[in-house]
């Protein structure tokens, strides 16, 4: 089989990653896309920082549209923003132009709860076009089938709690202010806390209309739930501020954030289901102080209680490499907007990712088996 060919779209902080490693599994970069003028022209060879000349160069996201309908493409990296409303005509076109996508936007992790809308027009487009569209990334690996595989070895659960940090200095100034960083308190409370100060009534018409601004945990906690077969019954979130201790820099926000104000904040999410399991998990996002530094922390609580705590995963290393080895699981799933709860869980990839998407036209039933999905 050829080598993939896969298109970047966002070349900023974490494509320097992603691109990388799609060349280093055996598969290639034929095209990138951005909206900033400050990359746009480069090689990416200068985004990914080797030295090398790749000779493709980054375009301006209005000709990628026409670029997926003139070139074979493979699968689309789609590293931007952190909601799926922000990626949504990204993915709307590689649906449209029937190409794969997978993105690190934490919303598409698992839009069904918080996005529907979305997740349903994507969803029947890429049916008609014979794609799939996903979302994957940290939380594929770290908030989801690391738990998924730990419930597995437990014999009662009454409770999953989890808990994990990431320096918003990693990823870009979006996702920075996004987690209040930088506001002052009064600030944060009218611009972040207050839209989770409604009824449950309210934030279900915002889900339905598409203008629910979900934490990272939201979704997660409706892959578990999805994940170990879980019925949810109710599920609330809180947004509280990290304050600085002393006058802090970030070179992502561009200024010092005076003692006082928000570095970021917590994300509490708490998922009651019809089972009696329930779902606590907390993401803390904010610009870290010299002592500070990423942790994964979660419990089982039950028969046994089970602990695993990871100290200093590299996020964005990791996030990218997840992405990339989820490339293969993405291609030989069924089309539509397809979770990750329901691909196998990610392994690592030891040959070029070509020889994991199987060959359909050397299959032996000539695509009638159902040893995996045709599409």
């Amino acid at each position: 089989m050829k080598k993939l060919n896969i298109v970047q779209y966002g070349c900023g902080k974490m494509s320097v990653y992603t691109m990388r490693y799609v060349f280093e599994k055996g598969a290639k970069i034929v095209g990138a896309f951005d909206i900033n003028e400050k990359v746009i022209g480069k090689d990416i060879g200068e985004i990914i920082g080797d030295g090398k000349k790749y000779k493709v160069k980054v375009d301006n996201a209005q000709n990628f549209e026409n670029f997926l309908k003139t070139h074979d493409v493979d699968c689309v990296i789609v590293t931007t923003m952190s909601l799926l409303a922000d990626i949504e005509e990204a993915f709307l076109t590689c649906a449209r132009c029937g190409v794969n996508a997978i993105s690190t936007c934490e919303e598409a992790f698992f839009p069904q709860n918080s996005n529907p809308k979305a997740f349903e027009k994507i969803n029947q487009l890429a049916i008609e076009n014979g794609c799939t569209i996903c979302g994957s990334g940290y939380q594929d690996v770290f908030w989801g089938n690391l738990i998924s595989v730990l419930a597995g070895a437990t014999h009662k659960i009454t409770k999953i709690k989890g808990k994990s940090s990431y320096n918003v200095e990693d990823y870009g100034i979006a996702l920075a202010k996004a987690h209040g960083a930088g506001l002052s308190v009064e600030d944060f409370d009218k611009e972040v806390a207050s839209a989770d100060n409604i009824t449950e009534a309210a934030r279900k018409k915002l889900i339905n209309a598409g203008e629910f601004a979900p934490s990272y945990m939201w979704t997660v906690n409706g892959w578990l739930a999805s994940k170990l077969g879980l019925t949810v019954k109710k599920q609330t979130q809180k947004c509280v501020p990290h304050i600085a201790k002393k006058a802090l820099k970030s070179s992502t926000l561009g200024m010092t954030i005076p003692k006082g104000a928000c570095t970021g904040m917590s994300a509490v999410v708490v998922t009651e289901t019809k089972e009696g399991i329930i779902l606590e998990t907390e993401c803390i996002g904010k610009v870290y102080d010299n002592t500070e530094f990423d942790c994964n922390d979660w419990t089982i609580e039950g028969e046994p209680n089970t602990r695993v705590v990871i100290e200093r995963p590299a996020t964005v290393e990791l996030t990218c490499a997840t992405i990339v080895n989820r490339i293969p699981d993405l291609m030989m799933a069924p089309a539509g907007y397809f979770t990750t709860e329901f691909m196998p869980e990610n392994f690592y990839k030891t040959e070029s990712l070509e020889k994991y998407v199987l060959d359909l036209e050397g299959c032996c039933c000539e695509g009638e088996c159902d040893c995996h999905d045709h599409k």
